[in-house]
């Protein structure tokens, strides 16, 4: 399948993996922007950068994951991890959920995006899930439900005893309109091993992506950096995301951020300087500051030819450098996002309203345009 939204590969201008890390290592935070805006203004030459009203909706905390970057997740109960000081374990309820997506409605919201932890069957049914989703298109028939991950989708696959694809149309027949490109990380299995066990490895995690791809469903797809990865994994994951796209047309938007250290267990991993030739070395914490966000963001565009839109991360790097973004190869603000709760719980806060959100658009010299998952402009001229 290929939407008619998706961008086609242009194998005579597309870039190696060799040229993308020479890019990344070599080139200036300018060259790297200028190229990457220049495609920017070819595939969307129009006035106007986009936004689209959402809320994130954490439906549970309990998690049998043991992702080392995240302080969000509470301990299953009878099974104690060693972790201290971890969060109190919740489940919201129907009418919990509900409360939250009327004041999403009252503020022109159009959209939630549903995650939870990787909760097990004892706790939550599959038909938990099943009946929220009926529950929510029957309550809010208009709401665009953005829900699930990939390593909650193949978490249900091995709990409940269904393949992907089951629970994938189970869960569309019920309401899901789409998936979130969540828990990606670094799609490269040596990162994965490393900090976030319990997951998918990069095949199934992918796997889930072609599954959703396959049945007609769209899917977001992202990337966490700034960590224990060497450019060349950075590189590595561009490639998965390219190949697959290739493949199947499935991906709306990439959206990149980095890795936000607050007090988990791998924001205490010993940092380290990159090596002279601008690598991490793959072994110790070396962050990634603004300056190699927008570097990272200007290579997506680059890299990544087949994917249509590219979203700026205000929520990790605040308004002036998702801003400066816009610039660096992104034609879109990303969510006002009434609530988030995993990246926060890391000790990062940022929060812009709809009005901010706007002014910082129009002050870089756009129009600012509300849309919806599918980029349509669902707001007047």
């Amino acid at each position: 399948m290929t939407p008619a939204s998706a961008v086609p590969a242009t194998s005579a201008a597309r870039i190696t993996d060799d040229e993308a890390l020479s890019m990344l290592r070599d080139c200036s935070i300018h060259e790297l922007g200028r190229r990457a805006h220049e495609i920017t203004m070819r595939l969307h030459p129009e006035p106007y950068r986009t936004y689209v009203v959402d809320r994130n909706i954490n439906y549970a905390n309990y998690c049998t994951a043991k992702c080392i970057f995240c302080d969000f997740k509470a301990d299953v109960p009878g099974v104690d991890t060693g972790r201290k000081n971890l969060p109190d374990g919740y489940i919201l309820s129907h009418e919990e959920i509900a409360a939250k997506i009327k004041e999403l409605l009252d503020i022109g919201g159009t959209q939630i995006l549903l995650q939870g932890g990787l909760v097990p069957a004892e706790l939550l049914p599959f038909e938990w899930y099943v009946d929220l989703m009926r529950f929510m298109k029957r309550e809010f028939p208009r709401i665009h439900v953005h829900a699930f991950s990939p390593p909650e989708i193949h978490a249900f696959h091995l709990m409940f005893d269904m393949s992907v694809r089951d629970v994938l149309l189970r869960l569309q027949d019920a309401g899901l309109d789409s998936i979130p490109g969540g828990g990606a990380e670094i799609l490269v299995d040596r990162v994965r091993r490393k900090i976030a066990q319990g997951k998918t490895t990069t095949d199934q995690y992918l796997g889930v992506m072609r599954e959703a791809h396959r049945i007609g469903m769209r899917t977001s797809i992202t990337m966490m950096f700034g960590h224990i990865e060497t450019l060349a994994e950075r590189i590595e994951h561009l490639r998965r995301i390219r190949d697959l796209q290739d493949e199947t047309g499935g991906f709306t938007a990439f959206i990149g951020w980095t890795f936000q250290p607050g007090d988990t267990p791998l924001g205490r991993v010993k940092q380290h300087d990159a090596d002279s030739d601008g690598s991490p070395d793959g072994k110790h914490l070396v962050l990634a500051d603004s300056h190699a966000y927008l570097k990272m963001a200007s290579l997506a565009r680059i890299y990544l030819d087949n994917v249509p839109n590219i979203q700026s991360s205000w929520v990790t790097q605040g308004a002036k450098i998702g801003q400066l973004a816009l610039f660096h190869g992104a034609n879109d603000m990303g969510s006002v996002m009434m609530e988030e709760n995993v990246v926060s719980a890391a000790g990062t806060t940022y929060r812009l309203t709809e009005q901010e959100l706007r002014a910082t658009i129009t002050d870089a010299g756009w129009v600012p345009r509300k849309r919806n998952f599918y980029y349509e402009l669902i707001d007047s001229d």
